[in-house]
């Protein structure tokens, strides 16, 4: 099977497991999981999130993701728990395409990390 061919399947079972556990029905898209992944990190769970920290959750997933890959690197826990990363390498200039095939396998990566797909 090819990476390509593995990664499609594995992205396709990921996102219709977090749709039933997360959705009203609908699929998640890529941003909506990297949300979730940020409130995952954060590890607060069940409660309301101000549109900034919408975006902080993001960004916490997206570096967290990317970590493996050599672009960030965890640096520590502030006093409200929210996790800070710093950049060890810029990320390469990529087309659309190219980071959302990126980013789905980071997504793949962690989960197969946390072991909910295989």
């Amino acid at each position: 099977m090819s990476r390509d061919t593995q990664l499609k399947e594995r992205w396709e079972k990921l996102v219709d497991i977090l749709s039933n556990q997360f959705s009203q029905g609908e699929d998640l898209d890529l941003d909506s999981i990297i949300f979730l992944i940020g409130v995952q990190e954060l590890g607060k769970l069940h409660r309301e999130f101000k549109k900034d920290e919408k975006l902080n959750l993001m960004h916490i997933a997206i570096c967290r993701l990317l970590e493996p890959y050599g672009y960030y690197e965890f640096d520590f826990v502030d006093q409200e728990g929210w996790p800070h990363y710093k950049v060890k390498e810029q990320l390469p200039a990529l087309k659309a395409g190219e980071q959302s095939v990126l980013m789905k396998e980071a997504i793949v990566n962690y989960f197969i990390e946390k072991e909910l797909i295989d």
